[in-house]
C-alpha cells in the first residue's frame, strides 16, 4: 500500500461502514406499530434523525421511555443478522490500521446502539476513538465531535479525513477545516450530497480506498 494522504480518518457508520439503515427503519416500526398501533415511511423515519435513539424515543415516548427503549434495543440487537459490512470495508479499515493511521468513529447513533453494531460486526476493536451523540452535547452537523477526536490526538486539521454518507458530515467536516470525503453507496441523501459536495463523492469502496491511499482509480474494462 502506497503511503496514505491523511494521519487519521474517522468514519460515520450506518450507510458508510454499515448495511444498518432497514434495521434501523424496522426497529422504529416495531415499536411504532407495538405502541402506536402504525407504521412510519422510511422518509419521515429519516426526518427524526439528528438526535439519538434515545431522545427520540423520550420525544415520542415521554411515559413509557424505558420501556419502549427496552423493546428498541432488544429488536435492535435480535435483528442484527441483517446487518453487514460493505464489501472491502474491513480489509480498508485492516490496511490503514496496519499502516499506522488513526481511526475514529463519529456518528449521531447513541453509543448503545453504536457498540451493538460495532461488536457484532466484529471492528470496535480497531478504531482508536468513538464518538456517538451522547458524547456531544451538539450533534451533526456540529463538529463537536471531529474536534473532540482532532484535539484528543493532537492533530492537525489538514491530517484528517471525515467520511460520511450525509450532508450533516459534509458541514461538520467543512465547519471543522477538514477533508470530507461523501459517499454514496447506500445514501439516503446522495442528490443532497452531491450537491453540497461536487469534488470527493465516491460510489464504491475501490473507489474510496483509491482516494485515501494516494492510489490512482483504475477503471475496469469490460
Amino acid at each position: 500500500m502506497k503511503k496514505n494522504k491523511f494521519n487519521a480518518v474517522i468514519f460515520d457508520i450506518d450507510g458508510t461502514l454499515t448495511f444498518t439503515n432497514q434495521l434501523i427503519f424496522d426497529s422504529f416500526n416495531f415499536i411504532a406499530e407495538k405502541y402506536l398501533g402504525k407504521r412510519f415511511s422510511n422518509e419521515q423515519i429519516i426526518a427524526l434523525f439528528g438526535p439519538t435513539e434515545d431522545v427520540i424515543i423520550k420525544q415520542m415516548f415521554p411515559d413509557k421511555y424505558e420501556l419502549v427503549r427496552k423493546d428498541y434495543y432488544d429488536y435492535y440487537h435480535r435483528n442484527h443478522e441483517i446487518a453487514k459490512l460493505y464489501d472491502g470495508i474491513k480489509e480498508l479499515l485492516f490496511d490503514l490500521k496496519k499502516s499506522g493511521v488513526i481511526l475514529g468513529i463519529f456518528t449521531g447513533k447513541g453509543r448503545t446502539s453504536s457498540l451493538i453494531t460495532l461488536n457484532f460486526l466484529g471492528i470496535r476493536e480497531l478504531f482508536d476513538m468513538i464518538v456517538t451523540g451522547d458524547d456531544v452535547n451538539n450533534h451533526k452537523p456540529s463538529p463537536e465531535g471531529i474536534i473532540k477526536f482532532i484535539e484528543t490526538f493532537k492533530l492537525k486539521p489538514v491530517e484528517v479525513l471525515m467520511v460520511g454518507d450525509a450532508p450533516s458530515d459534509i458541514k461538520a467536516a467543512k465547519e471543522a477545516g477538514v477533508k470530507i470525503a461523501s459517499v454514496v453507496w447506500d445514501s439516503y441523501s446522495a442528490n443532497e450530497v452531491r450537491k453540497l459536495n461536487k469534488e470527493t463523492v465516491f460510489e464504491t469502496v475501490e473507489e474510496l480506498r483509491n482516494f485515501i491511499c494516494g492510489e490512482k482509480a483504475v477503471k475496469k474494462v469490460l
